[in-house]
């Protein structure tokens, strides 16, 4: 199976240090995660907006709480973006160097997961959604990662029962499967959710539920399933068939 998924990654020691802060407070962000421990609720956080420097050349930053910094220098964020991902340099020292601090405000937590019991690497997952800022282009950071578009939420659903997305991708471990099994339910849902919402602005904007997901593994007449409780969508009850039934 391949992993077709949004950039992302582990939080890092780096995320705890001291970074200047545009947005809402961690006070704020603690209660909107409805998360007690700040200091967890930074290691997101920064996670997050790092994460998505490293691996798309998007940063979430700006000198006030007005200002998005612009991609002046490929080359130079590209060099950057390797040494932030082989920990020669800190995300912290990166920003601080250039005088920028974080926009927070620009981050949008849409949903929380946690990967099934029998899973022998536990992830406590958080998804956020943010906008591309002007002047900004993503890019793959160079020796990691195989593939990466821009692709239609709705148009990749209608055709999710299909091998086209897989084909696109076109690794071996990607051709001539459908979606559910080159990426996670936890991708699937939030597809859906961007599918359903009537533009970015009401995507972002929309009040979501942030309840702990957490698959569970059935078996049903010998084929396994995991079954989630409460879709982003609507609080029903999703089953994915597992490709460990086959």
């Amino acid at each position: 199976m391949g992993n077709v998924a949004f950039p992302g990654g582990s939080r890092e020691a780096s995320d705890g240090a001291n970074y200047q802060w545009f947005g809402p407070s961690l006070s704020q962000w603690s209660r909107r995660m409805d998360q007690l421990d700040q200091q967890l609720v930074q290691s997101y956080i920064v996670c997050a907006i790092r994460e998505l420097f490293e691996e798309t050349g998007i940063l979430l930053a700006g000198t006030d709480e007005q200002s998005v910094v612009e991609m002046t220098d490929a080359d130079d964020w590209m060099t950057a973006r390797e040494s932030i991902a082989g920990q020669d340099l800190g995300f912290d020292e990166f920003l601080r160097r250039r005088g920028l601090g974080l926009r927070t405000d620009l981050l949008r937590p849409v949903s929380h997961w946690l990967n099934p019991n029998f899973a022998l690497r536990r992830f406590d997952t958080w998804y956020f959604t943010a906008t591309v800022p002007n002047r900004q282009e993503a890019t793959l950071l160079r020796g990691k990662g195989k593939w990466g578009r821009w692709l239609s939420a709705g148009e990749v659903l209608a055709k999710r029962n299909t091998s086209e997305l897989g084909d696109i991708v076109g690794q071996p471990n990607t051709v001539n499967l459908i979606l559910s099994e080159i990426t996670y339910p936890a991708v699937e849902m939030i597809l859906e959710a961007m599918a359903e919402a009537n533009g970015v602005v009401a995507y972002l904007s929309r009040a979501r539920s942030l309840n702990l997901k957490h698959p569970d593994l059935l078996v049903r007449d010998g084929i396994y399933y995991l079954e989630v409780l409460g879709s982003i969508s609507a609080e029903s009850t999703r089953s994915w068939q597992a490709s460990a039934g086959h």
